[in-house]
Parts: C-alpha cells; sequence; structure tokens
C-alpha cells in the first residue's frame, strides 16, 4: 500500500468500516445514519466499480464487503475524497455477512468477477453455488435484484444454471444480459477483454 492508502486505514477506518462479526444484530440505520435502500456489493476490489455507482446512486446505501487489505485501503481513500456519504466496508467473509442480515431487506446484491476458482476440485469454494445462491435471494427484499458478472467463461454457465434453478429468482433476460451502462468498466475488466475474455452478466430479480 502507498501512503496514501496506509493513512486512509489508519484514520478513515472508524468512520467507515467495520469487521464482519463486529457488530450483530445488523443495523443499517445505526451504520449509515439514515433509513434507505440497501446495495451490497460482494467482493469489491480496489473499490472503482462501489465509488462509481454508489456517486451515480445517491438515494440507495451501499456495503461493500472485502478481504483484501490494500483494496478496503484504496476504497476508504476513495470515499472520502470524494465526499461520498452512501457507502460503508466490511472487511471478511461475505456469507458470515449476509447471514446476519434480516431476510427480504436488501434493495440489490452485487457479485463483480468473483474468484472463479477454475480448478474443478476448487468448485466448493466458489460464491455463486447453490447454497450460497439461497442466502442471497432470501435477503433480497421482493423485487429486489442479484445482478452477477463475470470474464471466465465456464463459470458464467454454472452461474446461469446455478441462478436458473434457484426457484425464487427469474432471468430479467433471455440468457445473459446486454452489459448495463450502469456498470463501469473496471481496471480488471479492461484487462480481461485485452485478453479476450468476453464478460458475462446475469441479472435475476428475487420473486
Amino acid at each position: 500500500m502507498g501512503e496514501r492508502q496506509t493513512a486512509a486505514l489508519q484514520h478513515l477506518w472508524p468512520v467507515y468500516a467495520l469487521r464482519v462479526g463486529d457488530a450483530t444484530p445488523f443495523d443499517p440505520v445505526a451504520l449509515f445514519g439514515r433509513r434507505a435502500p440497501l446495495v451490497v456489493e460482494i467482493g469489491s476490489g480496489m473499490g472503482d466499480t462501489t465509488v462509481e455507482m454508489a456517486a451515480a446512486d445517491p438515494d440507495r446505501d451501499y456495503l461493500a464487503v472485502e478481504v483484501h487489505t490494500p483494496g478496503i485501503a484504496n476504497l476508504l481513500d476513495l470515499v472520502h475524497r470524494r465526499g461520498l456519504r452512501n457507502v460503508r466496508i466490511a472487511e471478511g467473509d461475505a456469507v458470515e455477512l449476509m447471514q446476519t442480515i434480516p431476510a427480504d431487506s436488501l434493495d440489490a446484491v452485487h457479485v463483480f468477477f468473483p474468484d472463479p476458482w477454475p480448478k474443478s476440485r476448487h468448485h466448493k469454494r466458489r460464491l455463486i453455488q447453490p447454497r450460497h445462491v439461497a442466502l442471497l435471494r432470501s435477503r433480497l427484499a421482493l423485487g429486489g435484484i442479484l445482478h452477477c458478472a463475470t470474464d471466465w467463461a465456464e463459470y458464467a454457465e454454472a452461474m446461469r444454471t446455478t441462478l436458473d434453478a434457484d426457484p425464487g429468482l427469474v432471468n430479467l433476460h433471455e440468457g445473459y444480459a446486454p452489459r448495463p451502462a450502469h456498470r463501469p468498466v473496471t481496471r480488471f475488466e479492461r484487462r480481461a477483454l485485452r485478453a479476450g475474455r468476453p464478460i458475462a452478466d446475469l441479472i435475476y430479480r428475487r420473486r
């Protein structure tokens, strides 16, 4: 981490961040200081997407979940420099966090470019698998959106199969979604495109 990220981690953590497991029951009003529709982004990386989407969507709150310390530090710095009041960051396991969030309460869940765990013996570690999808769906309000994106073709097909099989979700498109304009193009995505890996978006609504 650079000096700016290190300083952000030291000084901005109490303002914007929490550790998964430190605060139960989950209270978004206490966390954000207001009552507003809530979006959970699982795996925010360096935070570019989180910041751009939250800045363009001030009427909703965004909770970014990440385990990578440099990414958390960078997001803290970006949020502070942009003066965003609708972003908070949770450090830790996303599944554990989702278990603390009340059912039927989220406006959306974003899962952008999760680790594909490409080796067959590691597929059990993937986030998008039936039991996790059932958990994510149960936390969405009726009509809430689960939006996934990946640059790994085999994982995209596995995601689609899993999401289609969940009885509480309906695909908003016939197969993969057209690339939504509201999802910013990140540096990671540009690298994937330069490497010839197409991007797959999957957008489902809770029935």
